[in-house]
């Protein structure tokens, strides 16, 4: 496996007026050698002006941000990263990578959670190059590698959580979004170190139930919901009616057989969790008539 190697090359200012000055010597000296007839002076002047010509290709220049991987023949020599102008053998190919960093968005993927409910999710990657030699020499392109991988892991971590919880300690997808883009960064990490690539972030941009079955899952939300307020009300109303029979012993207002207390529960708990307005019937007999 290639790893970056980091390289200084000569300073392109210095090799640029050196090579510069050498060219235009070359020709002059070939011009005035031709119009002297004196070939011995304009064919030495040409072949040195012409090799110094030869070493222009060798400059270039990085700009902030970026890495050029040198190769010669084949061969990986190095990556430069200092910002500026270089020179190295005209011989050598000079490729750019960007070190800047990216944002992707992966398409909104339609897959199954864990309960094999069909689920659409999207997620948001942001990366950059680490390693320039990997990237170019690793893999194949590292720009489509990053979204092929990244929509892989998606769809993985999509199948191993449900949509929605339905116990305690269950992760699922839109209740635990911490812990859900925390795996899906971890997974990315790994699937892309080979490739000379850091996430920096990965989040979910897109959670919803598939069309088809979105109006059946609404509903068992609001059931769900209906059912969780219900039960909340429930324990809400048993414990008043248990503050008020233990009131009414505690201050000897009226002492009930456990006819009447069972009357009196009923009663409360029918004022507490009823849905609407009760309409009071005041008792003008006996107590137990």
């Amino acid at each position: 496996m290639l790893r970056e190697i980091s390289v200084k090359p000569t300073s392109g200012v210095l090799a640029a007026v050196v090579l510069s000055v050498g060219l235009l010597g070359g020709l002059y000296g070939f011009y005035v050698g031709a119009r002297a007839d004196d070939f011995a002076m304009a064919i030495p002047a040409l072949l040195v002006g012409s090799l110094l010509g030869l070493g222009l290709p060798g400059l270039f220049t990085v700009e902030p941000n970026e890495g050029k991987a040198l190769t010669l023949f084949g061969t990986y020599k190095g990556t430069v990263r200092e910002p500026g102008l270089w020179w190295v053998n005209p011989f050598m190919s000079k490729t750019g990578v960007s070190l800047r960093v990216r944002n992707f968005e992966t398409n909104k993927l339609k897959v199954n959670d864990a309960y094999s409910n069909p689920v659409e999710i999207g997620a948001i990657v942001v990366w950059r190059v680490t390693d320039t030699a990997e990237a170019l020499f690793e893999v194949n392109d590292y720009v489509q590698y990053v979204a092929v991988q990244s929509e892989s892991a998606l769809r993985a971590l999509a199948t191993q959580h449900p949509y929605d919880a339905h116990g305690n300690n269950e992760i699922a997808l839109s209740t635990h979004q911490n812990e859900v883009n925390k795996g899906l960064a971890e997974a990315l990490v790994d699937r892309l170190a080979k490739a000379g690539v850091e996430v920096i972030e990965a989040r979910i941009s897109h959670l919803a139930y598939s069309p088809e079955i979105a109006a059946a899952m609404l509903q068992r939300q609001q059931a769900s919901a209906i059912v969780a307020a219900r039960q909340t009300i429930v324990e809400g109303a048993v414990g008043m009616v248990q503050m008020a029979l233990d009131a009414l012993k505690e201050r000897d207002i009226v002492e009930l057989d456990t006819e009447r207390k069972a009357a009196m529960v009923s009663n409360l708990l029918v004022v507490l969790c009823s849905e609407r307005s009760t309409q009071p019937v005041v008792n003008t007999g006996s107590l137990y008539t």
